[in-house]
């Protein structure tokens, strides 16, 4: 359990950036070169490189390097243990709200 704790932990660490989670947005429509990403961030390339290892060391991308270009591009795989722990709470609160709902409906008819 502790490696899936930190593989969420790296996953979420990497999402909590707004200028990552846009890179992942983008990633998500198929795979750009490093200077593609850069292009809408007003940032200079060493911040986005940055980003982008932290990104690559949470497993969330992957790049591969063609020359002198470096290519950039989601692993939907690695958002399988961050959509199952999504999923998780999502079902304990709707059993929770459907246990609520039960409740109210019984003490209405009561």
């Amino acid at each position: 359990m502790l490696n899936h704790s930190d593989t969420l932990d790296r996953a979420f660490q990497a999402l909590a950036d707004p200028s990552r989670r846009a890179m992942v947005e983008r990633l998500a429509r198929g795979p750009a070169s490093v200077s593609e990403l850069a292009a809408p961030l007003a940032m200079t390339m060493a911040a986005v490189l940055q980003h982008l290892r932290v990104l690559e060391a949470s497993g969330l991308v992957t790049t591969a390097k063609a020359g002198r270009v470096r290519t950039c591009a989601v692993d939907p795989e690695a958002f399988g243990a961050v959509q199952s722990w999504i999923d998780a709470r999502r079902r304990e609160w709707e059993r929770r709200l459907d246990r609520l709902t039960r409740h109210l409906i019984d003490t209405e008819t009561e």
